[in-house]
């Protein structure tokens, strides 16, 4: 007599894209489905904002800028994620363009500063050594129909952020990818296919 097992609920797929509900990612947007049939479609989206590091500026710069960014998240009056994740660095690439640099170069000094940063490299070279960027992302779900919303968030976003110095723009399909890739496949690039996942984490 055969024998019944119990079926588990866990995804069988090794792809996160196979179990994860995500319909596509297309200009810079995340299309998700509703959590129920009256729902309808939603869309996941934001900006990137560029890293800067405000400690080396003087104290008033410094001031200036979190004074800033407090008005910017006071003004925001809807849900939204601040999420960091890291960006794998190609050190070797980055090497040979400082290479290239400093043999166009004629000032003696400014070769002396490329061979520094040349030196520099090398300590981040090393199959042990992972360099990666830091980046930053503000996102958030509205209801795929309210278009005219979605591009006024994004431009309030961008433009707030702006007033405290800093530099934001909007996601990519690009930065999309490398935002879920950091999260759901250890921050390997995915050839195969679009990562899929729930931003939400639901």
């Amino acid at each position: 007599m055969a024998k019944k097992t119990k079926k588990s609920n866990e995804p069988t797929s090794k792809y996160t894209e196979d179990w994860l509900p995500i319909k596509k990612i297309q200009g810079g947007m995340i299309y998700v489905p509703g959590s129920n049939p009256l729902e309808g479609e939603k869309i996941v989206t934001g900006i990137r904002v560029e890293p800067k590091n405000i400690f080396i500026s003087d104290q008033e710069t410094q001031d200036r800028t979190i004074i800033g960014l407090r008005n910017f998240y006071n003004t925001l009056d809807f849900e939204f994620w601040l999420i960091c994740c890291d960006r794998p660095v190609d050190i070797n690439l980055y090497k040979s363009e400082l290479e290239i640099m400093y043999n166009e170069a004629q000032n003696q000094q400014i070769r002396k500063l490329i061979v520094q940063d040349i030196n520099k490299c090398d300590k981040f070279i090393g199959p042990e050594i992972n360099a990666v960027d830091t980046e930053y992302y503000i996102l958030f779900k509205e209801n795929a129909k309210n278009t005219d919303l979605i591009q006024k968030r994004i431009h309030n976003l961008i433009s707030g952020l702006a007033a405290a110095g800093l530099n934001s723009r909007q996601m990519s399909d690009d930065d999309i990818r490398v935002l879920l890739d950091s999260f759901f496949n250890d921050s390997k690039r995915v050839e195969f296919g679009t990562v899929m996942t729930d931003v939400e984490g639901n």
